[in-house]
C-alpha cells in the first residue's frame, strides 16, 4: 500500500500540482532502508507517467489555443517552442527540475515530440534523480 501511495505522490508531483515526491521518498527510505529498490521503481514509474500525462495534455491542449481561457499567449507559446527546439530532445533529461520540468514536458507534447524518445529520456532523468537522493541518504 505504501508503494502505491509513493507512486501516486510521484505521479501527481510530475503534473502541474505543487507536490514534492522527494520528501515522501526520503521518509519512506528512512523508515525502511531495505526497500530502496522498490521505492526507486515506484517513484520513478509514477513520476515518469505523470510527465507522460503532461505530454498528452500538451499534445491535445494546443487545439484550444484560440480560446480566451487558454493559459498562454501565442507569443509565449512561440518562445517556449523556440527554446525547446534550440536545446532539443536532450533537454528532456532535465524534466525532473523544479519550475521548468513540468512546462518542458507540456511543450514537448505541444511540439509533437515522438512519445518513445520522450518517455525514455524523461525516465532516465527522473530515475537518476531519485537514485541520487537514495544514494545520498546512504
Amino acid at each position: 500500500m505504501d508503494l502505491a501511495l509513493l507512486f501516486l505522490n510521484a505521479f501527481l508531483a510530475a503534473t502541474i500540482l505543487p507536490l514534492s515526491s522527494e520528501l515522501t521518498l526520503g521518509a519512506m527510505a528512512l523508515a525502511d532502508p531495505d526497500r530502496t529498490q522498490a521505492l526507486l521503481v515506484a517513484a520513478s514509474t509514477g513520476n515518469t507517467l505523470g510527465s507522460a500525462s503532461n505530454w498528452l495534455l500538451g499534445r491535445f491542449l494546443l487545439h484550444f489555443r484560440d480560446r480566451r481561457w487558454f493559459p498562454a499567449s501565442p507569443a509565449a507559446l512561440e518562445r517556449a517552442g523556440a527554446t525547446f527546439r534550440h536545446y532539443g530532445l536532450w533537454s528532456l533529461l532535465l524534466a525532473w527540475l523544479p519550475v521548468i520540468g513540468d512546462p518542458l514536458t507540456i511543450v514537448a507534447g505541444m511540439l509533437r515530440t515522438p512519445f518513445l524518445p520522450f518517455v525514455v529520456l524523461v525516465a532516465i532523468g527522473k530515475t537518476a534523480r531519485y537514485a541520487t537522493i537514495l544514494w545520498a541518504m546512504g
